[in-house]
């Protein structure tokens, strides 16, 4: 049996006011929900922290594999011998437009002759040509080279064409000894271009004005939304006549007596390359294995052609992908979404 506390509650008076609850049973449903909030905060400041730190290695790993890839290809490259030390025909590929910072830049050119030149098995070099031309002055460093390390080094060099050879491309090709094409290469267009575009007219039917400032009396000079000024566009002529005869000069040096000039030699035609043996362009039908075998006598062939490397590559591909990455990083960790 249990006992009952039958003591009697005191009775309260009419109107009184009911005691306060105590203060601790008021806040704790605030200090719960605080709690909570700092939870979440931390808990967020902490994968934030480890997808920061997993980014940090991530990068870290993507150098130092770039760092060991370069390093490869550097030992790689000097461990390799440049060439067989028997007897070669050496090959400089001339690819696509003359120009600085292409394949057929002078800067990788005249590297790649040095070393052909160089090379005690290459028995002759031979430039395969496959280009439209381009920058004269990068196509005339060449051309000198070429020249210089002839009566260097008491070598033949020899020029084979395939599709085409114009413009710039045959401003290299004339320092040859001879020139070989296929009956169907495309051969010549010695000449010089300055193109461009006007805009002035359409810009006044469009009620455009051209605002252009210019210290100094030429220095707008064709300005593509200014009309043309005669004194200028006489000037422009005359520099580029002057380069094309240039131009004609290395030709008749290079071609000399073979060369049977017409009145449309240097007009800046060209020829297929049969049509180009008969006008003297060129000498005879050949490609890289005939002269190789026929003329130079060595079959074997050598390339000297200077060639994007792993290391390169890698650094361009990574360079863009890890600004990517970047970019991608510094958005998810970004506390503003």
């Amino acid at each position: 049996m249990t006992p009952t506390d039958d003591t009697p509650t005191p009775a309260q008076p009419s109107g009184a006011v009911p005691p306060a609850p105590a203060p601790a049973a008021a806040t704790a449903p605030a200090l719960g929900g605080l709690e909570t909030s700092l939870e979440k905060i931390a808990r967020e400041l902490m994968i934030q922290q480890r997808a920061d730190r997993r980014w940090r290695i991530f990068f870290r790993f993507v150098w130092l594999a770039l760092a060991v890839a370069i390093a490869w290809a550097g030992l790689s490259e000097r461990l390799t011998p440049s060439a067989p030390s028997k007897p070669h025909t050496a090959l400089v590929e001339v690819r696509g437009e003359i120009a600085p910072d292409t394949e057929a830049s002078a800067e990788l050119l005249v590297s790649a002759l040095r070393s052909a030149f160089e090379d005690q098995g290459a028995q002759a070099v031979v430039l395969r040509i496959n280009s439209p031309g381009g920058s004269p002055v990068q196509a005339g460093i060449v051309n000198d080279e070429i020249r210089r390390l002839k009566l260097l080094h008491k070598k033949k060099v020899y020029a084979v064409v395939e599709e085409m050879c114009a413009s710039g491309a045959y401003y290299i090709a004339v320092a040859a000894d001879e020139i070989y094409v296929d009956k169907a290469s495309l051969v010549g267009s010695i000449g010089v271009l300055m193109d461009g575009f006007g805009f002035s007219g359409l810009m006044e039917k469009l009620g455009i004005e051209r605002r252009l400032l210019t210290a100094g009396e030429n220095k707008g000079m064709l300005d593509p939304y200014s009309p043309q000024n005669p004194k200028q566009t006489a000037y422009a002529q005359a520099m580029i006549d002057q380069i094309h005869q240039q131009f004609i000069t290395v030709v008749r040096q290079g071609r000399g007596k073979r060369l049977h000039e017409t009145p449309e030699t240097f007009s800046g035609l060209f020829w297929n390359g049969e049509e180009a043996v008969r006008l003297g362009l060129a000498d005879k039908m050949g490609n890289l294995d005939y002269v190789a075998r026929e003329v130079v006598k060595a079959e074997d062939v050598v390339d000297y052609t200077p060639r994007e490397n792993v290391a390169e590559r890698l650094a361009k591909r990574f360079g863009a992908a890890m600004g990517e990455g970047a970019v991608k990083a510094m958005r998810q960790l970004s506390p503003m979404r």
